[in-house]
């Protein structure tokens, strides 16, 4: 149970929050953006989002923890290789206002989604931990 909410946790970050964060002025409706910009942006919500609804139902209906996880890790794996790589494309984090979202002197989407593949990893090895008492007995 512990493992399912922890993946859980990480599937809601890029399925629910970051679409909450980002359906406004700042990104799906910033009139500075190209319009196939905005297209774009809004496309890679529905996606995550859907890949969200996917991996809940992965976890709590099909108990298969391990393509959820996977399908977590795409996710925010994908948003942490555009991090690292933004300033070879010209990206950035920060807002067209000038301000950026930090948690504890740490960029939100940074902190929030290393936050999540770790803890896909707990939750894998608490699964691997409960699979491997259950063969010894």
């Amino acid at each position: 149970m512990v493992a399912k909410l922890l993946v859980t946790v990480g599937i809601v970050f890029y399925a629910v929050i970051v679409p909450i964060l980002e359906v406004n002025d700042s990104h799906v409706f910033n009139q500075a953006w190209a319009p196939h910009a905005r297209l774009h942006e809004t496309w890679q919500l529905f996606t995550n989002t859907a890949l969200g609804v996917f991996s809940v139902w992965l976890v709590w209906v099909k108990d298969n923890l391990r393509l959820a996880s996977l399908l977590t890790a795409f996710v925010t794996g994908g948003f942490l290789m555009a991090y690292w790589l933004r300033d070879g494309y010209g990206g950035s984090m920060v807002l067209s206002d000038g301000s950026e979202k930090m948690i504890l002197g740490v960029n939100l989407g940074l902190f929030a989604y290393t936050l999540a593949i770790a803890l896909v990893g707990i939750a894998l090895g608490l699964e691997r931990r409960k699979r491997d008492s259950r063969a010894e007995t």
